[in-house]
């Protein structure tokens, strides 16, 4: 019985990126680009994030500036490469308190890890503000080669992590995402605000309850 609740013991929270950690750049960058030249920014994101996928950008397989180049192309938009992905980087704002959880879940013993369908982006938005620092790894699509549409990253970070899926908690703003994590078997998480997140991780970590009620009063 022991061995049974020990490998369902939670060892690991794994964050997503875009729309976790931080605002979703990508997201509400390609929008304001779409508002800027006058289209439709829906649209814009539409296409932005199929070719993101598409180009291989977000696998490592195609360089940002083809992936810009196939951006211009179908979107008729003609800005320089420069000044595209400074309206998207500079939308990729951290959120001070998912990353002062994160802070307190390392120092609470449990390992804590980055998985997110990015580019050579992460690693630049570190490098401006840096928050890898907080995280025991980070797991990158651009890196790894693989992205979460593919169920078996989610395998690939559990055994790098040395886990098994009970054993992790993974939390992402996708509810696709957090369908194929939930169907490895691990216990996932769909980020809609802080409050809720802190709530929900308190289900399986009721541990975090003294720094819920710091953060609160």
């Amino acid at each position: 019985m022991g061995d049974i609740l020990k490998e369902h013991l939670v060892r690991a929270v794994i964050f997503d990126f875009g729309g976790v950690i931080a605002e979703e750049g990508f997201v509400n960058g390609l929008k304001v680009i779409g508002r800027r030249y006058g289209k439709d920014p829906d649209e814009v994101l539409k296409l932005g994030s199929s070719l993101s996928y598409e180009t291989g950008f977000v696998n490592g397989k195609a360089t940002e500036q083809q992936f810009w180049d196939a951006f211009r192309h179908y979107t008729g938009i003609s800005a320089p490469d420069e000044e595209l992905r400074e309206v998207v980087l500079s939308r990729f704002v951290l959120r001070p308190r998912v990353l002062e959880l994160a802070r307190s879940l390392k120092e609470a013993g449990l390992t804590t890890a980055i998985l997110s369908d990015q580019t050579n982006w992460l690693e630049e938005i570190n490098e401006r503000t840096p928050f890898f620092y907080l995280f025991d790894r980070v797991f990158n699509s651009y890196r790894m080669g693989i992205s979460k549409r593919d169920t078996a990253i989610f395998n690939i970070v559990l055994r790098e992590l040395g886990l098994r899926p009970p054993q992790a908690i993974f939390v992402d703003d996708r509810n696709e995402n957090v369908e194929r994590a939930a169907s490895v078997g691990i216990k996932a998480i769909l980020y809609r605000d802080e409050e809720s997140l802190i709530d929900e991780l308190l289900c399986f970590l009721p541990q975090l309850a003294t720094f819920v009620q710091e953060k609160r009063t």
